[in-house]
């Protein structure tokens, strides 16, 4: 338990049973009446923002995110296996919170696992990767100086927009927060 005198960004919270992480937070004195504390929560397994204001001094719940570095092994059907880097215990993690992270994700490859109670929340990658395309319909001679974009589609089997003049067998960095084409990788 913590009031909402100490709260700081990145701090979870359990509201009614579901937990929220504090993205900003400003205590507020007022001319006239009592203090009172102004944040911005978002969800940590939806994902949703919500504004939210406490009463200064107010007692909340902490909850405690262990964030783990794992490595991902496999997928087993629709669940993901990832072991601990420190004890090499093996955790399955449901396609559900693995989430958009599978479109990104190779076998070997480490990630940030966040768990609470034992129970994983989230799958935190690197905010970009090196990924080989697959496939691609080959460039045109004279697509090279247009701004256009053809469909690739990468080793994970997930598909993007790339610039004409790539080809197959090319490796690019993709950003994992929208899948975005970042450039090309020259080994």
């Amino acid at each position: 338990m913590a009031t909402t005198n100490d709260l700081k960004n990145g701090m979870v919270l359990r509201i009614d049973g579901q937990l929220w992480t504090v993205v900003q937070f400003q205590h507020v004195k007022p001319g006239k009446g009592g203090a009172f504390v102004r944040t911005t929560l978002k969800n940590v397994l939806s994902g949703k923002v919500v504004d939210k204001t406490f009463n200064a001094g107010l007692k909340v719940e902490t909850a405690n995110v262990d964030k783990r570095e794992m490595q991902y092994l496999y997928s087993d059907g629709a669940d993901y296996v990832f072991m601990d880097t420190t004890d090499f215990d093996q955790v399955t993690i449901s396609a559900g919170v693995v989430g958009d992270a599978a479109h990104f994700m190779l076998e070997n490859q480490t990630a940030i696992v966040a768990m609470n109670d034992g129970n994983p929340l989230y799958i935190e990658l690197p905010t970009s990767v090196v990924l080989e395309i697959t496939y691609t319909e080959p460039g045109l001679q004279g697509d090279r100086s247009s701004a256009g974009t053809k469909p690739a589609t990468l080793e994970t089997g997930y598909e993007i927009a790339v610039p004409l003049f790539l080809e197959t067998g090319t490796k690019v960095k993709v950003d994992t927060r929208d899948g975005s084409y970042l450039g090309r990788v020259n080994d």
